[in-house]
């Protein structure tokens, strides 16, 4: 062999190593799919009796981790988007109770810190598509200042946090104005009103979008994702990839491949189309050869809408909520106790089943010790990093303290270990006894549940642990005068945040 063959020989060996090194040693792209109102008992590998199948999203857990024991920030839509970008619970910031509207001005401070910010600052293209839900400002018109002026920019939307591509729409897709927003700009201007008073594909009457068609929104946003991850990893360099679906939330519309699927009802139909999509997220990760050095995270915003059907539901032996009580909005765990499934092969060992407690706050500061990037005292106040669980290192302790739980009319619960004290009568949310109600029949004002022994949250034992109930308002308390409920320097909460029930003095 020649000295220049030889030369070349070892230059390519050279190059070939230092290529494997540097394709360790680049840190995963991060995909984050979180679905809409779907409950805890719709995925099958967390249902023994769950009607239908979820092959794409049991992959997940077959080839990763499931979680037993994961909560949504609170039990609505708006709040839980917060906290998995700002890692932290919504109601220290102006939102108490309740969520956004379709119109409403933007939500997250654009000087806090996000996952996406964070990502961003370690070479991270970070792109979000499907339901933002955390408001942005749109331009009203000159002379008519309580109308929107759909030609100006939007301002204040997902750029201003860390993502460099945005395409979404702003609330529920139950909410208007149904519009597409692709970086801060409208992508068509409504050209009509629609609505829809059907019961389970309801949509409220406003201006619609000449692009947007409310049956398609689904199938758009997941080819918009595929696109995103062939872009993307064609270029190499990490990415991160949020993406909250707007599906199985009302309007309930399956596309036609997907009616009747299920064999149960339109519900069972959708979210077997949101499986399939998570399906073609995995292939096109497949596909651009990334799968590998990729973590991918599934999950649910809150617990499943009655819009779904129950009792139609129930005659086929199918309970959204599984074996909790409630459902969305709802302080019970049916509200907030959320499907959740990480797979990063490689890291990750597969088939794994984890019942430590966690809460979507977490993935802020998962994201910052991945990176090995401590997370300033201003950042992820209620965030505790899960990445020890998805390495299988040994817990001697759990990682959560303690988990503050929210419902739709503003009532709080905490949870530390077997003990949940729910701080207000009845649901506090859309199940009985709504609040009114529970007010009303002179329920207790506090709730203890042993969930060891009563997942049901059947039998309230207060009376019995006066001691346990008394420290945990002090906990509670503790965690709100604090604005954090992780170690670090107190932080503010923006105005008052009453915690306990009218009435209730401590």
């Amino acid at each position: 062999m020649s000295k220049f063959l030889c030369r070349l020989f070892w230059t390519a060996i050279f190059s070939a190593r230092l290529c494997l090194a540097t394709c360790a040693e680049q840190p995963p792209n991060i995909v984050y799919i979180l679905a809409d109102d779907l409950g805890y008992g719709d995925v099958s590998c967390l249902n023994e009796q769950c009607a239908w199948t979820t092959p794409n999203i049991d992959r997940l857990a077959t080839e990763g981790i499931r979680f037993t024991d994961a909560h949504s920030g609170s039990a609505v839509c708006t709040p839980t988007r917060y906290g998995i970008l700002t890692g932290r619970y919504a109601w220290r910031s102006r939102l108490k109770r309740g969520v956004l509207h379709g119109d409403s001005p933007h939500l997250i401070d654009p000087k806090r810190m996000t996952v996406a910010s964070l990502l961003k600052r370690h070479s991270y293209h970070t792109g979000v598509i499907g339901k933002w839900h955390l408001g942005w400002d749109f331009s009203k018109q000159a002379d008519h200042p309580g109308q929107i002026d759909f030609s100006a920019p939007v301002g204040n939307g997902p750029g201003v946090v860390g993502f460099d591509d945005s395409y979404c729409h702003n609330g529920s897709l139950d909410m208007a104005p149904y519009v597409y927003v692709e970086n801060g700009r409208v992508t068509a201007a409504p050209d009509r009103t629609t609505e829809n008073e059907d019961y389970q594909a309801f949509w409220r009457k406003g201006l619609t979008g000449a692009d947007f068609h409310h049956a398609d929104v689904l199938p758009n946003f997941t080819r918009h994702a595929v696109e995103f991850i062939h872009t993307q990893a064609a270029d190499q360099g990490p990415f991160f990839l949020y993406l909250p679906l707007p599906a199985p939330h009302t309007p309930i519309l399956p596309s036609p491949k997907f009616l009747g699927k299920s064999h149960t009802n339109l519900y069972g139909d959708f979210v077997l189309q949101v499986d399939d999509t998570v399906g073609q997220v995995l292939q096109a990760l497949e596909e651009m050869g990334c799968s590998e050095n990729t973590l991918v995270i599934f999950a649910s915003d809150n617990g499943c809408s009655p819009r779904a059907g129950f009792e139609e539901l129930a005659k086929f032996g199918h309970h959204p909520s599984y074996t909790f009580r409630g459902h969305k909005a709802d302080i019970f765990e049916g509200g907030h106790r959320i499907p959740f499934l990480v797979r990063w092969p490689g890291k990750v060992k597969p088939g794994r089943r984890s019942d430590e407690t966690l809460c979507l706050t977490d993935f802020l500061r998962t994201c910052a010790e991945l990176l090995e990037d401590p997370l300033p005292d201003n950042a992820g106040e209620d965030s505790v990093s899960f990445l020890p669980l998805l390495l299988g290192g040994n817990q001697d302790s759990p990682l959560r303290e303690a988990t503050i739980h929210h419902s739709v009319n503003g009532s709080f619960a905490i949870r530390q270990g077997k003990w949940k004290l729910l701080l207000c009568p009845g649901s506090g949310g859309w199940s009985a006894p709504r609040p009114k109600v529970a007010r009303a029949q002179g329920l207790p004002p506090l709730q203890l549940y042993d969930l060891v022994t009563d997942i049901g949250e059947r039998q309230n034992v207060a009376a019995a642990h006066p001691e346990v109930v008394a420290r945990l308002v002090r906990l509670a308390k503790h965690y709100v005068e604090q604005g954090r409920s992780t170690p670090g320097t107190p932080q503010t909460n923006e105005g008052d945040t009453p915690f306990l029930p009218q009435g209730v003095t401590w």
